[in-house]
């Protein structure tokens, strides 16, 4: 296990390489790029959110210009139609907005939390439609949801002291967890459809899952969950870190398929599913049994980052699958959510060493 100085540069190198990542001689197929910093979509925006947590715990005055800065020239620009993976950025603009009194940022992320809560598309049961860019996903619900949008409308809750925002938070949790959680594992479905009523491919997919535990983590911590539903959550999270820990290889990664070992290992999914735990534990949601789980996976993870900083064997975005197949094909590229997960393991790590 690397000591503290070494995650420390470890973690410098892996933060400082996130806006770098070139898609080089890939095509991509989204209608507006993931791989290039500049756009405004979802795996920006998770590569944003990386950055924000490590200024918290760092306090760099130049991360905080850096994301200023990159709002600046997106709102000067203007920005993409709102839908699930556009809002992805905007957590990371209600923490700014939260941290600098920015009336701007905060206006804005006023207007886009009515928006999700007016009118956003639902599906049966009032749940969040996943349209996405170029892709209205009609009675669909992802697991992809509650990072992309419902995190940041629980954090207007907060920032508003609006408690129709928290409740409809909790109730997104909910529909999720009715409709995507499998009773059999205790892992995540990616989807389910309203429409023929089944989870597409049932694909048991590791980010869509990592999704879940880190963000799980982060949305009880944001809100102060209490009472019953704290504990209904955690009992749900606890269900699945059981499963992981039985799933999870002996070198410390998972597969992109959770239950299917001839599918390829993927980094970005086992630095959530470490981020996750290990700050589970922190908090005390976890059993501290599960601590050696995520400490494997750190050990894992930083065998896959390369000496420039580069997070490896990170799979490209990944749509719904209609079989498993699908998943099994996903290309292999570095992006900006591989290294905000890797980031926010690393900066996870430091604080439970």
């Amino acid at each position: 296990m690397p000591n503290r100085e070494e995650i420390k540069a470890l973690l410098e190198k892996v933060v400082k390489r996130m806006t770098g990542i070139s898609r080089g001689q890939m095509k991509e197929n989204a209608p507006i790029g993931i791989v290039d910093f500049e756009n405004w979509e979802w795996a920006q925006g998770v590569g944003l959110y990386g950055f924000y947590k490590h200024y918290q715990q760092t306090g760099n005055p130049a991360i905080l210009a850096y994301l200023t800065g990159w709002f600046e020239r997106k709102l000067a620009a203007g920005i993409p139609p709102r839908n699930v993976n556009t809002t992805a950025p905007m957590l990371t603009l209600a923490y700014l907005a939260e941290h600098t009194g920015n009336a701007q940022y905060l206006g804005m992320c006023s207007e886009w939390a009515e928006w999700i809560m007016r009118e956003m598309p639902r599906t049966e049961e009032r749940g969040f439609q996943h349209i996405v860019s170029g892709h209205e996903n009609k009675q669909q619900l992802w697991d992809d949801t509650l990072f992309m949008t419902v995190l940041f409308l629980a954090k207007m809750g907060v920032i508003l002291n609006r408690q129709d925002y928290l409740d409809e938070s909790i109730r997104q949790f909910l529909v999720h967890i009715k409709y995507l959680y499998d009773k059999r594992t205790g892992l995540w479905f990616h989807g389910w459809t309203f429409l023929g009523r089944h989870n597409f491919a049932n694909a048991l997919w590791a980010r869509g899952n990592c999704w879940i535990t880190a963000g799980m983590v982060d949305y009880i911590e944001m809100i102060d969950l209490k009472g019953g539903v704290k504990d209904y959550l955690l009992d749900t999270l606890a269900a699945q870190v059981k499963t992981l820990a039985e799933l999870q290889e002996p070198d410390g990664m998972w597969h992109t398929l959770l239950d299917d070992p001839s599918s390829y290992v993927e980094t970005s999914a086992t630095a959530g599913f470490g981020y996750g735990i290990l700050k589970g534990v922190r908090k005390g949601y976890l059993d501290t049994k599960y601590q050696a789980t995520g400490w494997r996976a750190l050990e894992a993870v930083i065998e896959h980052i390369a000496t420039d900083g580069t997070v490896e064997q990170v799979s490209y975005g990944t749509g719904m699958g209609y079989d498993l197949d699908h998943y099994r094909n996903i290309p292999i590229i570095p992006m900006a959510y591989g290294q905000a997960l890797a980031a926010l393991l690393l900066d996870e790590a430091l604080l439970c060493a």
